[in-house]
């Protein structure tokens, strides 16, 4: 059987579709944070980055980089193996503990992504909890609907961000159940915010565990980073706090927090902790710089923010259409997979700006856009330029303006 034929077969359907995913070669260049060396076939490139999760630039931040430097020179690069077996260093103990005290937490446990946190913690509970049912916001991410797919528990999806469906969908469940409330804070694409202190007061209400997802709003968020629910007073409302060090703490890996029978009881059953090789010691150690550093200065948070807006103002200017949100995501909304490809394109050939373009299946139909994360690094003639680019493109386009 010729099984390159068929894999070309549905590849080329994607490509049809205009929903294929081309990668661009980009090289992140030290201390120049939002610009990155691209490498093409006409050589290589300065580029403006305008689509990366690095929020804040504090994987370029001296302190991170002198934290694992140092880490790298003390330990070596590996962690030797599973936490399990032989891969249990003093970094990650350090780690877990900034972490429990950043969400208010007794416990902490690291994993090697947040996809992983959220499938290994989902999976776990869903499967451990005798007769558990896991109530699934309607947008909630990929890593935690495989999370809930691979319990076999019973799942319920209740409308996104609706809490009389999530109160009328509890209240149909017997009372004697183990019931697991999962949502986001913020979500990533749409990037709306959801209501949190509601969602916590129904799940109270019918005696539900809350799983809340802060992965794109830890460092973000509240007074220390500690997310949404750090701002709005609730993180000791909420049974766990699961979260990334790949996003705005600018390293990587995933972790959850909680009592220490939660994170002990996650510890002990999860396949994707225990059968997996713990992350370096020297990532421990830059992400736990990364987090006291956030902890104390809110800088980064505020200048982030000021360029959110500047940008929102410019493309309101311009008459280009943006999902109104509270977040730090704009998204610009093409609504046509092959557009948003072609302006993507146009944008890194003739501007020297990268954005890539988030079309199906990671946003419904009809939905296509072009997803900017402004950073504090990001400097005001920065913005200029990518909204000139943008209006001339989308004259060129013919791309619908908003409505005034």
């Amino acid at each position: 059987m010729d099984f390159d034929a068929l894999f070309n077969k549905q590849l080329d359907q994607l490509k049809d579709d205009g929903n294929y995913r081309y990668f661009a070669e980009l090289e992140r260049d030290c201390g120049k944070f939002p610009k990155a060396a691209n490498h093409g076939t006409d050589g290589v490139r300065d580029v403006t980055v305008w689509c990366s999760n690095d929020y804040l630039g504090m994987g370029q931040h001296p302190k991170v980089i002198a934290a694992m430097c140092e880490a790298v020179a003390r330990t070596g690069t590996g962690a030797g193996g599973t936490r399990n077996i032989s891969g249990t260093n003093h970094d990650h103990l350090l780690l877990e503990a900034e972490l429990a005290d950043l969400h208010g937490k007794e416990a902490a446990l690291l994993f090697t992504s947040g996809y992983v946190s959220n499938w290994a913690a989902l999976s776990t509970l869903g499967s451990r909890l005798e007769n558990c049912v896991i109530l699934s916001d309607a947008g909630n991410h990929a890593s935690m609907i495989e999370g809930i797919r691979h319990s076999r528990a019973q799942k319920v999806i209740w409308n996104h961000n609706d809490v009389a469906d999530l109160e009328a969908k509890l209240a149909a469940l017997p009372a004697n159940v183990p019931k697991i409330v999962a949502f986001e804070s913020v979500y990533s694409m749409d990037g709306d915010i959801a209501p949190i202190r509601q969602i916590v007061e129904v799940a109270e209400k019918y005696g539900a565990m809350t799983y809340l997802d802060e992965v794109h709003a830890v460092g973000m968020y509240g007074p220390r980073g500690g997310g949404v629910a750090e701002q709005e007073g609730l993180m000791d409302r909420i049974t766990l706090i699961e979260g990334t060090l790949g996003k705005a703490f600018g390293v990587v890996g995933g972790y959850i927090t909680g009592s220490a029978a939660l994170c002990d009881f996650i510890r002990s059953f999860a396949s994707g902790f225990i059968f997996t090789t713990a992350l370096p010691p020297a990532v421990a150690a830059a992400a736990r710089t990364s987090i006291a550093h956030l902890k104390e200065s809110d800088a980064e948070r505020m200048g982030q923010r000021s360029q959110v807006a500047r940008l929102r103002a410019a493309l309101d200017r311009q008459g280009i259409p943006h999902m109104e949100n509270d977040s730090h995501i704009v998204p610009v909304l093409i609504k046509d997979p092959v557009k948003t490809r072609m302006l993507a394109d146009y944008l890194m050939a003739e501007w020297d700006i990268y954005v890539q373009p988030i079309n199906y299946p990671t946003v419904p139909k009809g939905t296509e856009r072009l997803r900017f994360t402004p950073s504090p690094l990001h400097t005001d003639a920065d913005i200029d330029y990518l909204v000139s680019a943008l209006a001339t493109l989308w004259k060129q386009c013919a791309i619908a303006h908003a409505v005034a």
